[in-house]
């Protein structure tokens, strides 16, 4: 079979990149799926989620998911004290979305998989944004400007793509053809490698299955 280019996925593991991926399958693309190793308390689980995922998704006809890439941002250094490394004080299920912010998470998730794009001859990264993200570095503006700093910065063209960007959660949810959602992962305080159910994002991921009218297999501990 000859070589064909891929589509860059950052994939987190969480319910959006996950059907993402799938959908990018569907459509005839070959994927590079990337996990960027940042030292949160819920990456081990994070990624034993989206292996899982890949492994029992079945994959269209002529599409393929390439061996997951792992690169390293340990971010120790900056989010020293942070809940999100020390697992203390996690954002509960009654908290807004304001309250899982981590300070540049997308200019630092991106940073890495698009140089490595470049590097490989891929000239397309695709994320999971949602309309609904209620932060400053999901807009269309920061993402406009992200990716002309890599046309000007790299020796070749990364397009950022953003296929749910105009989206909520719901209708997102609503894509998933018969993918095994339960396999992914979306838990900020997780219990060895289950979903904890009390978390912010816990209580996220059971919203949407109730908005989308999905069954739920999540195993929540």
């Amino acid at each position: 079979m000859p070589f064909r280019s891929a589509v860059g996925l950052l994939a987190s593991g969480g319910l959006d990149s996950c059907i993402l991926l799938g959908r990018l399958l569907t459509q005839g693309n070959d994927v590079q799926p990337f996990y960027v190793r940042t030292g949160v308390t819920w990456e081990e689980a994070e990624m034993n989620g989206l292996r899982r995922f890949i492994e029992r998704l079945g994959l269209p006809s002529g599409s393929r998911v390439r061996d997951l890439v792992l690169l390293s941002l340990p971010l120790d250094d900056l989010y020293a004290g942070h809940w999100s490394l020390t697992g203390q004080s996690v954002p509960g299920e009654n908290t807004p979305d304001e309250a899982v912010g981590l300070p540049g998470r997308n200019a630092l998730l991106t940073i890495k998989p698009a140089v490595w794009c470049q590097m490989h001859g891929l000239t397309q990264l695709a994320l999971a944004t949602l309309r609904s993200n209620p932060f400053p570095d999901a807009t269309d503006e920061f993402f406009t400007t992200l990716q002309t700093a890599y046309r000007i910065g790299l020796d070749r063209k990364i397009e950022i793509l953003r296929p749910f960007e105009h989206l909520s959660k719901a209708e997102v949810m609503r894509l998933s053809d018969n993918y095994p959602l339960g396999d992914s992962f979306s838990c900020i305080a997780p219990v060895g490698l289950l979903h904890c159910g009390r978390c912010n994002k816990c209580a996220e991921r059971k919203q949407a299955f109730r908005d989308a009218n999905m069954h739920d297999t999540t195993i929540y501990a």
